[in-house]
């Protein structure tokens, strides 16, 4: 298995972690008081987005050849930083 390959499995996993936690999210909102509800809706829309943006980045690596998928892999790391943040901020705030 190629580095590449590698790498994308463990983008995927981790955007499925992501989509799961989201999911978790959505159901805690619809049991939450208006006020919770309305925060979560907030951090639901945020983490929706990040999420977006990850599987965006995750096609666009995949559909990079062998050789410039590493240049593509830099520039997901910064972003791929700033969208873990943003997950286990809001999953850890509303775990409480």
């Amino acid at each position: 298995m190629s580095e590449k390959q590698i790498y994308q499995q463990k983008i995927q996993a981790q955007l499925d972690e992501w989509k799961a936690d989201l999911d978790k999210l959505k159901a805690k909102a619809s049991g939450a008081s208006a006020d919770a509800q309305l925060e979560l809706q907030k951090q639901i829309k945020v983490l929706e987005s990040k999420l977006e943006e990850g599987r965006s980045k995750f096609a666009e690596m995949s559909d990079a050849s062998e050789e410039s998928w590493q240049s593509i892999k830099k520039e997901m790391s910064s972003s791929w930083d700033a969208t873990k943040a943003a997950f286990n901020d809001a999953v850890a705030k509303f775990k409480k």
